[in-house]
């Protein structure tokens, strides 16, 4: 009997994010879903992260009817997963367990059978609600190690410890801290583990180790998960197939590579070689890849990267040497031989036409959004000669804030800070002069538990109290739901579904549904005036028929109140 491997197809969520801003509309959506019933992956994420508030902010389109309808064009043949931040849902600020119930109650509802569930901090106490609702509802609870990486000094930085006798702490995001969260996770009632590295930072040898090692350990499956950015995710994949992941990750070809996942065409090729099943109707990938191309080419707009070449994986014969290569491959990921293994990796991924690793990323160890979305700031303020110090300065920022990993929502936060510290210096301040409010309440405590303690006064000097300060939920005020009057005196949230979409996203929840209400009040004045003058044109037609004394007749028992000229120039009134 083969080896069973089991595919999750990111492409509706984490592909279209990563590649092309989260811009697939509706339509573009429901035409691979016809071939995606076909396909047989074992899960599809296709809601959470940044669906619900891209679809809403800018093609206005409703995110629970997004899941309802991929839930109702593909009914059993697949499970469907959604990303959510634990006690964050998708907002900077904890919910109380009401709204985090009712998050996790009505996605299951709608679909969501597979619900991913990581921390920012790794700060199991932050998961531990969601897991509980999700499993309440019937849903499978798929908890996350977010892997990270020890803080990067510089040589600088390093001399200047040296010269003040201090330490710079390293060894902190260890095979043994991730053991430990991965065993906790498991006691608290992970269904899956997920290794999940959305930076694309983690590299062949420790993907590998860290399956290995938590496989021996846990009895829940491991799925891994990463990206292409540095240049890892193809050969960090295929070293967790080789030390026995459970589930792995993929996008379909035409959405994979660079920032997104590895293509599922390249591990089946893997698979293929190595005697593994992924139980997926190859027929199927081809006819999804031909639609998802001619998508691509509509949202040319957001696409910053080549396309991959076309391949049939049944019918098109590899040239000799990359045929070679996947066979070496795998020889070198059994070997454990790193350096081989990445080597011929990225030639095959040039042969198809995915984009080269990103050099600045592999050097700066941080996410490719995190380094985008600095340059971003510093070009509006026309200094991007202070980039290398803003990188410079991400570990001292991150060690001052108790070392957070770097993963949507803390690597803005320290992105965010490290551009400020550096033009504090550019100005002649002390650095944190200038600080968010964000990285404060990192500071304080209010997103949770940072992996290592953040000193008390360096706490003090930025948010006012020397001890750990969580978030206090009981002091969180729901968002209100005001009554439009203008628009016949209804509420702008009409069910439980919407008023969870203006807590979660309050500002854009706010603009779409005024927008919707806008467009349904004025839709329904159009269709009641469109009513009236198709009444008037009835009577019209029937008036002109009428004989004269039958039109006297009628104009004297006070049918007709709204005027209107018959045929002949009479001004009648119809009621």
């Amino acid at each position: 009997m083969k080896k069973q491997l089991l595919i999750r197809d990111v492409t509706l969520r984490d592909g279209q994010q990563s590649l092309f801003a989260t811009r697939m509309n509706q339509k573009q959506v429901e035409r691979t879903l016809p071939a995606y019933k076909n396909a047989g992956f074992y899960a599809m994420e296709v809601w959470g992260g940044a669906v619900p508030d891209s679809i809403m902010r800018y093609l206005h389109e409703n995110p629970w009817e997004r899941l309802e309808s991929i839930n109702q064009a593909l009914g059993n043949s697949t499970l469907l997963t959604a990303l959510s931040r634990g006690r964050n849902l998708f907002g900077y600020s904890p919910y109380p367990d009401d709204v985090i119930s009712g998050f996790n109650r009505n996605a299951i509802q709608s679909g969501i059978s597979i619900m991913r569930i990581f921390d920012a901090l790794n700060d199991t106490d932050n998961i531990r609600s969601t897991i509980k609702f999700v499993k309440e509802n019937g849903g499978i609870a798929d908890c996350t190690l977010v892997y990270t990486v020890d803080p990067k000094y510089s040589t600088r930085e390093k001399m200047k410890a040296l010269l003040h006798a201090k330490v710079l702490p390293t060894k902190i995001f260890t095979k043994e801290y991730f053991l430990k969260k991965a065993i906790e996770l498991q006691d608290m009632g992970a269904d899956i583990i997920t290794i999940k590295d959305m930076a694309g930072l983690i590299t062949p040898q420790r993907a590998g180790m860290l399956v290995r090692m938590i496989k021996q350990h846990v009895s829940v499956p491991i799925d891994f998960h990463t990206h292409c950015t540095p240049g890892y995710g193809l050969a960090s994949t295929l070293m967790a197939i080789v030390n026995g992941a459970d589930i792995v990750d993929t996008s379909l070809m035409s959405f994979a590579g660079g920032t997104a996942a590895p293509a599922f065409e390249l591990i089946q090729l893997f698979c293929d070689r190595m005697g593994i099943d992924t139980g997926v109707n190859i027929d199927a990938v081809i006819q999804l890849d031909q639609i998802l191309r001619n998508i691509r080419l509509e949202l040319k707009d957001f696409d910053t990267y080549p396309t991959p070449k076309e391949f049939n994986i049944l019918t098109d014969k590899l040239p000799r040497d990359i045929d070679q290569m996947l066979e070496m491959a795998i020889a070198y990921a059994k070997a454990d031989k790193e350096d081989d293994l990445l080597e011929v990796c990225h030639r095959i991924e040039s042969w198809f036409g995915f984009p080269d690793p990103d050099a600045k990323i592999c050097e700066a160890e941080i996410p490719g959004g995190m380094y985008s979305n600095m340059l971003a700031q510093l070009k509006a303020l026309k200094l991007e000669k202070l980039l290398p110090r803003a990188l410079e300065l991400i570990p001292l920022v991150r060690l001052a804030s108790g070392c957070p990993p770097l993963v949507t929502p803390t690597s803005q936060i320290v992105g965010v800070q490290a551009v400020n510290c550096a033009l504090d210096e550019s100005n002649g301040n002390p650095i944190y002069t200038t600080k968010s409010i964000q990285f404060v309440n990192l500071v304080k405590g209010v997103y949770g538990h940072t992996p290592v303690p953040v000193d008390p006064d360096f706490r003090f000097k930025l948010a006012g109290v020397k001890a750990e300060t969580p978030y206090i939920t009981r002091f969180y005020k729901k968002q209100e739901n005001p009554v439009f009057e203008e628009y016949g005196g209804v509420k702008l949230a009409l069910n439980e579904k919407e008023e969870l979409l203006l807590e979660l996203f309050p500002a854009v929840a706010y603009d779409y549904l005024k927008k919707r209400m806008e467009d349904t009040y004025l839709a329904e004045i159009h269709r009641v005036e469109e009513e009236k003058q198709r009444k008037i044109e009835e009577e019209k037609q029937k008036y002109n028929i009428l004989s004269p004394e039958e039109k006297q007749k009628r104009l004297l028992d006070g049918l007709y109140n709204y005027e209107w000229s018959s045929s002949d120039g009479e001004t009648i009134g119809l009621s």
